[in-house]
């Protein structure tokens, strides 16, 4: 659609297309705040906070499985928000989410301990996990395409992944915040510290209305409801028809979601618990590659656009196999440096894979399904890699008493994702219908 049949002048167009990049980034920065927040604090203090004193394995795996089951959400939010993404709009969807997430994650912050209400204190910050999940599994489908539906065809890939930069944004927020709050309240993190951080999720969420309000819906959405090519039910009709695109992305993202919530959330608890070494080192590391995330995340969306999407997909995701034991051989070194070093490439490599990945999902889909058919690839990932990643490497941890066997996993996850990206069309340079 062009400029006249949006009555938008050349510079409200472009003022148009830099408030739908900077809002997507915003947003998509507060949502994954909240989530990493929660994974962060499932390593560090829910186990002994909300789960009954026992056995630490076992009070680790159960802050663990809750911290799993808001993966188990985010489909059903792909579903329900690319429902209304699908029909009524991507910009009205994207406001209900994010008050969803930041609202969630501020009642967490009140939540009262197991001592206080015994089984109560598991089970409602469970429930706010499991609506914290449905929010981004709403989240992410409106905040890309918005982005990359604004964006010229030849800067798809950039545009797209400009929201994905919300996810290292987010995560240094998070760490930097809880990195502070600790400093701050020393020994009174454990009582009321730790609670700061999820009540500064309510000053994030209002930042993030004014600047999303601001937005127009995507020309591509705009021309749709025009056309009255609306479908009635998009969640059913894009399993019906395009089944195939829905398996492939999900397969594909396997190696990128898996290893994200290794290298920063797992990692932490195998650094504390079985390296014996100071929490700080790793939140620390995860701070400093967060910036290498960024980068990368930018640059190889850019790069996308040249060479396309599957070939430099395909290229991160045989990196990240050949990552994976040199990953902790480095670590369990037990040298300052060489963590940061290793993380630092983790993420740089997973930059790699999450740059290019949103645009090459998003268009294997037409627009009229592209909110519900791009969400369900991307959020079914996380029931089967991003969830359990902890969960799975814990175990193996505790079984084999030995990172090797993690290491195989993300090596198996990789050969996965090879198999899913292979059968994906490459539509770089096609236009969207």
């Amino acid at each position: 659609m062009t400029a006249p049949e949006l009555h938008l002048d050349e510079q409200e167009l472009a003022m148009q297309k830099r408030r739908a990049a900077i809002s997507s980034v915003i947003g998509t920065t507060i949502e994954w705040y909240d989530f990493f927040l929660y994974g962060t604090m499932a390593a560090l203090i829910f186990p002994q906070l909300f789960f009954p004193k026992g056995d630490p394995y076992i009070a680790l795996m159960q802050s663990f499985t809750t911290f799993a089951l808001g993966f188990v959400a985010r489909p059903v939010g792909a579903a329900i928000f690319g429902h209304f993404g699908d029909r009524i709009g991507r910009k009205t969807t994207l406001v209900v989410t994010l008050l969803l997430m930041g609202l969630a994650t501020a009642l967490i912050g009140f939540m009262p301990s197991y001592d206080q209400i015994g089984l109560w204190a598991p089970l409602i910050v469970t429930l706010l996990r499991l609506i914290q999940g449905i929010g981004i599994g709403g989240e992410w489908g409106g905040a890309i395409l918005i982005s990359m539906e604004w964006g010229d065809k030849n800067r798809r890939g950039f545009m797209a992944s400009l929201p994905q930069m919300g996810v290292p944004f987010g995560l240094l927020l998070s760490s930097v915040v809880t990195t502070l709050i600790i400093s701050m309240s020393g020994d009174g993190f454990y009582t009321w510290g730790w609670r700061i951080p999820f009540l500064l999720s309510l000053i994030l969420v209002f930042i993030g209305l004014y600047v999303r309000l601001k937005v127009l819906e995507s020309p591509l959405f705009q021309e749709t409801l025009a056309k009255k090519d609306v479908s009635k039910v998009p969640v059913g009709e894009v399993f019906m028809k395009y089944p195939g695109e829905i398996l492939w992305s999900m397969l594909s993202r396997v190696v990128e979601n898996g290893s994200f919530y290794i290298f920063v959330t797992f990692i932490v608890s195998y650094g504390t618990m079985f390296l014996g070494m100071d929490k700080s080192i790793f939140v620390n590391a995860t701070i400093i590659a967060a910036f290498a995330n960024m980068f990368a995340i930018a640059y190889f969306g850019h790069l996308s656009d040249k060479f396309g999407r599957k070939r430099v997909y395909t290229t991160g995701v045989v990196l990240m196999m050949l990552w994976a034991f040199p990953y902790y051989w480095l670590v369990n070194t037990k040298s300052v440096a060489l963590i940061f070093l290793a993380t630092i490439m983790a993420m740089f490599l997973h930059g790699l894979l999450y740059g290019p990945q949103a645009a090459m999902i998003a268009e294997n889909f037409p627009t009229r399904l592209r909110y519900s058919g791009a969400s369900l690839g991307y959020q079914l990932t996380a029931i089967i890699a991003g969830g359990p990643a902890p969960l799975i490497s814990t175990w193996l941890l505790h079984t084999f008493n030995s990172s090797v066997a993690i290491s195989f996993y993300l090596v198996i996850m990789g050969i996965v994702s090879l198999a899913g990206v292979m059968m994906l069309k490459d539509r770089t340079h096609q236009s969207l219908s």
